[in-house]
């Protein structure tokens, strides 16, 4: 079988689910000879027979392929039911953080889908906060539906894995009220979780919790580390979230970031006007975005 990648883009205008194979890109529904699929939300929607679908398919002819410019990619799932973020879950980072306890169990928030954002989308920076800061993550999609009294082993339910950038308002960390940091003022701004451009079907990835991951800022690395890093990992991560709540298809889990954050920098650094960033971990891609 042919590994491939699965994602959105606009060809000709026409929004629609696509395939990468081999640095080329196709259309879902070429591939599947249905229309049926229409959205990734309707892929993920039955994501166990698209997947068996796809695997009998021959490999396709490379003359069928789009020209990359008449594509424009989109965020993979634009509707998903759910983010889910975990927070502090690199031991590296805990350290420049200044974290001295592990966490009991993975900490985590949420988030509205209006923070998604596309590869190569321009975010453009809010007015009120300014120390915009980086993170480069993991990304879990969930493939079907698996919650409380589900017996099993979790993780059988992860679809794919992505690329993200779970950007931070850190303005509110030093002065934190009495009820605590808010969590809303630093993570649920439009445009803070750029995603993508591909998802990589989880039987392409042997191992999750190996994977070398990069961010670099105009070019500068900022962040080099790897997935071995997880405090929490992919099964411990699903257990935890799936013993209270039913994750559903298209969900997305941001995993944590490693250390190399501009807040734990001497002297601290964040995102300010016309940065680029761009974050690759092996084998799933390159996610890239300029701030305006």
């Amino acid at each position: 079988m042919f590994e491939y990648k699965i994602g959105t883009g606009s060809v000709n205008g026409e929004k629609q689910p696509l395939l990468l194979i081999d640095g080329k890109i196709y259309k879902l529904s070429h591939a599947l000879k249905s229309d049926a699929k229409t959205s990734l939300e309707d892929v993920f929607a039955n994501w166990a027979e698209v997947e068996e679908s796809l695997s009998k398919l021959s490999y396709p002819d490379p003359a069928n392929a789009i020209p990359p410019e008449q594509v424009a990619i989109h965020t993979p799932l634009d509707n998903p039911r759910k983010v889910v973020c975990i927070g502090t879950n690199y031991h590296d980072h805990l350290k420049e953080m200044k974290v001295t306890k592990l966490p009991d169990f993975p900490y985590a928030f949420m988030r509205p889908q209006t923070c998604l954002a596309a590869h190569k989308e321009q975010i453009r920076l809010p007015s009120i906060p300014k120390m915009i800061d980086w993170e480069a993550e993991l990304g879990i999609i969930i493939g079907r539906s698996f919650g409380p009294g589900d017996e099993g082993d979790p993780t059988s339910a992860v679809g794919g894995y992505t690329v993200l950038n779970d950007l931070s308002a850190r303005d509110w960390i030093h002065d934190r009220p009495f009820v605590g940091i808010d969590w809303v003022m630093q993570k649920s701004w439009d445009q803070f979780q750029p995603t993508g451009p591909w998802i990589t079907p989880a039987r392409f990835v042997s191992d999750p919790e190996n994977l070398g991951i990069e961010l670099t800022l105009n070019g500068t690395v900022k962040q080099k580390s790897n997935t071995s890093e997880l405090i929490f990992g992919v099964r411990e991560i699903m257990q935890h979230l799936c013993g209270m709540m039913t994750l559903e298809p298209g969900d997305i889990i941001a995993t944590g970031t490693p250390a190399g954050v501009g807040f734990g920098m001497q002297p601290q650094e964040f995102i300010q006007s016309g940065d680029h960033i761009a974050i690759t971990i092996d084998g799933l891609g390159t996610l890239e975005n300029t701030f305006i």
